[in-house]
């Protein structure tokens, strides 16, 4: 079973504490110093730890950063991260951490509408440098979808997912970043065990038996163990998806479940809820093309990506419609 620590919630109480107690406020209207931002953030024990649950609740306005502010010392591309089309996030201090004769990390969380979003920035002698996506939500988090964010003694930074699949199995991913003297961000370890808990089974679609009304539903397929079913979404606009991917005979595999929005009469687009994967879906008579538009690493090996085209080679036919036999 999963569980989420009450220590968490404990960790950002003091954290907004400590923040409230900064007399400067960066608001818009303020002449702020890269010093005066940079003291604006807490100074954090190690390890840091965060999860999505403490993505939920939006601090006090008092605690806001102005985006004119932030866009004073972090590049607009990485706003463009935290924000949503038409909506411009607001930014908040979680703390930071102060390497020794070294680099500062910063520790931000925004919310942009329904998304809601933590990063890690890098700035060294008062100068950004670079930026680590951490968490993302666009809806409550789910009991069975745990992600967590984490920086130990040595400055590497852990982010972990843990999910329980609907046959009670226990899944988990971490990837492992350090921040290098070239000023990026590099991916030192990637672990999982799901190829473990799902190698050499039957492929299982957890959307088969869904309703399949709208004229985009079906299988499209490369061949047996590579599929994107789509089924009706949870409202009109939407439609419900599950991607599964083979490639390298096997070394490199993807997998997905999700609902993504219609965006036009042959396309949608799915916007991970819990990250920062987005898949981009292109329909052309019985076949759909996916486009990987951001990272979707926490669902796939590191060296492939959910792209490539299928072909429907069965459309369901709708609830209440089969024939009896």
């Amino acid at each position: 079973m999963l569980r989420r620590s009450p220590v968490l919630w404990l960790f950002f109480l003091v954290v907004l504490a400590g923040c409230s107690q900064k007399k400067k406020q960066l608001t818009d209207d303020s002449t702020v110093t890269v010093k005066e931002f940079i003291e604006f953030f807490p100074e954090l024990p190690l390890p840091v730890q965060l999860a999505d649950s403490s993505l939920t609740k939006k601090p006090g306005d008092s605690l806001r950063i102005g985006n004119k502010i932030f866009s004073q010392f972090v590049p607009d591309s990485v706003t463009r991260l935290l924000a949503v089309k038409g909506v411009r996030p607001q930014l908040f201090p979680i703390g930071k951490v102060t390497v020794a004769d070294g680099e500062t990390y910063l520790f931000v969380r925004s919310f942009a509408g329904a998304k809601k979003a933590a990063l890690a920035l890098v700035f060294d002698k008062d100068s950004f440098v670079t930026a680590l996506p951490l968490l993302s939500l666009s809806a409550a988090p789910r009991a069975n979808d745990l992600s967590s964010a984490v920086m130990d003694a040595r400055y590497t930074i852990a982010l972990n997912r843990q999910q329980v699949a609907a046959d009670g199995r226990l899944t988990y991913n971490k990837k492992v970043y350090v921040y290098n003297t070239e000023g990026l961000f590099t991916l030192i370890l990637t672990e999982s065990n799901a190829a473990a808990t799902g190698a050499n089974t039957e492929l299982l679609n957890p959307v088969d038996t869904l309703l399949a009304s709208h004229k985009l539903t079906g299988d499209y397929r490369q061949d047996k163990r590579n599929l994107v079913s789509i089924r009706d979404g949870s409202k009109p606009g939407r439609l419900l998806f599950f991607i599964h991917f083979e490639k390298d005979g096997g070394a490199c595999k993807g997998e997905l479940k999700g609902e993504m929005s219609i965006t036009g009469n042959h396309s949608g687009r799915f916007t991970e809820n819990n990250g920062t994967c987005a898949i981009e879906f292109t329909f052309s008579g019985n076949t759909v093309r996916l486009k990987e538009l951001e990272g979707c690493g926490s669902y796939r090996d590191i060296k492939c990506f959910f792209e490539g085209s299928y072909i429907r080679k069965n459309k369901p036919a709708p609830a209440g419609n089969k024939k009896k036999k």
